[in-house]
């Protein structure tokens, strides 16, 4: 379980600026939550607070009864927190193998690493032993840095819209990719805009202004969303 508490984050940029105000919510175990809303609003921000990549100004965060609020980011990590960016790192040199293996904590044989990716989508054998850099598209490396955070196992997983750079045809295998963790006892913070993977949660939580506005299950919120424009019109993909 996850616990913010009176949470708020200030960045000082030409001047003091709050970014998160005040936010209050927990997060259950084993549940899919899709955070949602304007860009700009603040839902990348509180995504790398969770993570400890910003550190709060104020409030507390409690992670399975532990206070995480001052914890580094790998401290976090250890605790069983993952987190996949919205933009992939580059790892000249290192390889997708690599990453895989650093990720599980333990060599992969092949047929592990193989399975680790063809669960997102990608042709295993032609991507092992490539290199994380330029010559993958954000796509590819969206989908090798999802199988990375797979990997781990973590029992709370944060993906900073995860649909970035994923081809129309792949949101169901993210769908089922973040109900499958589910089942196997992990909870899932999903940054996102995409009507597919919001429709596919648990709840929704609607974030404005660097505050939650409204949070409920997608046949509460989707038709408030929709009114709104907040959801990227996708009916294709639905």
């Amino acid at each position: 379980m996850l616990k913010l508490e009176n949470v708020s984050f200030s960045a000082n940029e030409n001047g003091k600026k709050s970014i998160i105000k005040n936010i209050n919510y927990t997060f259950l175990d084993n549940k899919n939550y899709c955070i949602t809303g304007a860009n700009g609003c603040g839902k990348s921000t509180l995504a790398k607070i969770i993570m400890g990549v910003f550190p709060i100004t104020s409030g507390k965060i409690v992670f399975n009864n532990v206070d995480i609020t001052n914890l580094s980011i790998t401290e976090r990590a250890n605790l069983g927190i993952g987190f996949a960016f919205q933009n992939p790192v580059k790892f000249k040199g290192l390889t997708a193998r690599d990453l895989l293996d650093i990720a599980s904590g333990t060599p992969l044989n092949t047929t592990e690493a193989c399975d680790k990716l063809a669960s997102v989508g990608l042709c295993a054998r032609e991507y092992l032993d490539r290199e994380l850099d330029s010559t993958l598209s954000g796509g590819e490396l969206k989908r090798i840095e999802i199988a990375s955070v797979l990997a781990r196992k973590c029992s709370l997983n944060i993906f900073d819209e995860p649909e970035a750079g994923i081809d129309i045809w792949s949101f169901n295998k993210l769908v089922n990719i973040f109900n499958k963790t589910r089942s196997q006892k992990c909870t899932n913070i999903i940054i996102s805009h995409q009507e597919k993977l919001l429709a596919s949660a648990d709840e929704i939580i609607l974030i404005s202004d660097g505050t939650i506005c409204d949070s409920g299950t997608p046949q509460v919120l989707m038709p408030k969303l929709t009114n709104m424009g907040t959801c990227t019109k996708l009916r294709e993909a639905l």
